[in-house]
């Protein structure tokens, strides 16, 4: 009787990887090959197989501690809107006025609040406070976003910033940024209009303010230095957020590769400004990049590259080819914080066993446990030539359709470095947690997939 190729051949990987797996056994210890992986790179991409997985929090900030610790890494860049994520960095430098790290978090009030406002990022930013207070200014590492959904906030805070230094630039800013008033609050609202127009009402306005602002830059910087000397940065970043939020706003309407494009290219723009201020003469920037696997793992290798969608992992390997390490994290399964729908509560769902034929219920079948793999020495051709299934959990999960919903097409060994594999895991712990929360999902109540 002939076997079944393809059952052969999910053998033969199983096999494969359990011979250069390494078990991870729950200690400090577990990071040491992931460092040395690392090596000397300076652009490390951390990545989580949802956004509400326990173990893929803790674990990164226990691995980006080692690297602010002992490697002069001195930036941490997440998948968040910049002003929310700036809150935190200068609660964390010292600068701002929140008392503690859940005040410095009250920021992330937008769905999915518990992305940023959970335990195990309440605990790191409390770590990381503790650490900058022991260093001087230029030894401290910060804490900033990526994301670019903040369009109405980064207006008011470029207002606020030009309200301080110069009064008649903020009347300026202010006229412009009106542009979108007749919209509301929802900038999909304006997005949705511009669409149907087939004109954008406020993209020369916005491109306006940020050119006159860069253009002030040497001005303001003349003064007399009573402003914090990143304000000028931070203030760009917001400006410059506000003209990709508006074309990617736009965009939504027009097809998703296009506004996924402009989402990815817009953190990569945000993660190069980053470089740029924070490295010095002789002393690049380290930086450590936490985001969804789906951000992160190259583009080129998963199925996204038929929808014609990059992503910023495309991008950082392109950009910094020699100086950056990309690790994604998979589970088999266990709970995850996530909502039914976009705006819904977060509830603690049942993850589902991976399904046959996926990269996670391959790492199950190794039999290690939580393991560590370095997909470089996987990239035999044989090997690399095989696609399995991946699986994405988001903000939301639907387990009912998991197979439509979470489930893509991709080349692992190629995709990332290395994986951390961790079998069975828990919800993340929102601050704020819910009487739905709290009672959670069980087994006997899960729907069949379809």
């Amino acid at each position: 009787m002939r076997s079944d190729p393809a059952t052969s051949t999910t053998a033969a990987l199983a096999f494969t990887c359990r011979s250069v797996a390494q078990r991870l056994a729950g200690t400090a210890a577990d990071f040491d090959p992931v460092l040395d992986l690392i090596g000397q790179a300076r652009i490390v991409l951390l990545g989580e197989g949802s956004h509400g997985t326990h173990e893929f929090y803790r674990v990164r900030a226990e691995i980006t501690k080692r690297l602010i610790r002992d490697a002069g890494f001195r930036a941490v860049a997440v998948e968040a809107d910049w002003p929310d994520a700036h809150r935190v960095n200068r609660y964390v430098r010292g600068r701002g006025d929140d008392q503690d790290a859940t005040e410095a978090l009250a920021g992330f009030q937008r769905f999915p609040q518990w992305m940023w406002r959970n335990a195990d990022v309440l605990d790191f930013v409390g770590w990381l406070r503790s650490w900058n207070d022991e260093r001087k200014h230029d030894a401290r590492a910060g804490f900033h976003g990526l994301d670019l959904y903040s369009l109405h906030r980064s207006m008011q805070e470029v207002v606020e910033h030009l309200r301080v230094i110069d009064p008649e630039a903020a009347r300026r800013a202010q006229e412009r940024y009106a542009c979108f008033d007749d919209y509301g609050d929802d900038p999909q609202a304006y997005g949705h209009v511009a669409a149907l127009e087939l004109s954008a009402p406020c993209e020369r306005a916005v491109l306006s303010q940020l050119v006159e602002l860069q253009r002030s830059a040497a001005e303001y910087a003349s003064r007399d230095g009573r402003l914090d000397p990143d304000h000028q940065f931070v203030a760009e970043q917001n400006a410059r957020l506000v003209v990709d939020a508006e074309q990617y706003y736009r965009a939504m309407f027009r097809g998703r590769a296009t506004s996924w494009n402009l989402r990815d290219r817009h953190m990569m723009s945000v993660l190069q400004a980053l470089d740029a201020h924070l490295s010095r003469p002789k002393h690049a920037a380290k930086i450590v990049v936490w985001a969804h696997n789906s951000h992160l793992g190259d583009a080129r290798s998963t199925h996204m590259v038929r929808a014609g969608e990059i992503n910023l992992g495309q991008l950082v390997r392109e950009r910094y080819e020699g100086e950056s390490v990309s690790i994604g994290f998979t589970t088999f399964a266990g709970t995850v914080t996530a909502a039914s729908d976009w705006g819904e509560p977060a509830e603690r769902k049942v993850v589902r066993d991976a399904l046959p034929g996926s990269w996670e219920r391959l790492l199950h079948d190794v039999g290690m446990g939580n393991i560590f793999l370095d997909l470089r020495r996987l990239r035999a051709p044989w090997f690399a030539s095989t696609s399995l299934l991946e699986r994405a959990i988001g903000v939301i999960y639907r387990p009912e359709t998991e197979r439509a919903s979470h489930y893509f097409p991709a080349d692992l060994a190629h995709q990332f470095d290395a994986i951390l594999h961790y079998d069975r895991t828990r919800a993340v712990e929102p601050l704020e947690r819910t009487a739905g929360w709290e009672k959670g999902e069980f087994p006997e109540t899960y729907p069949s997939a379809l």
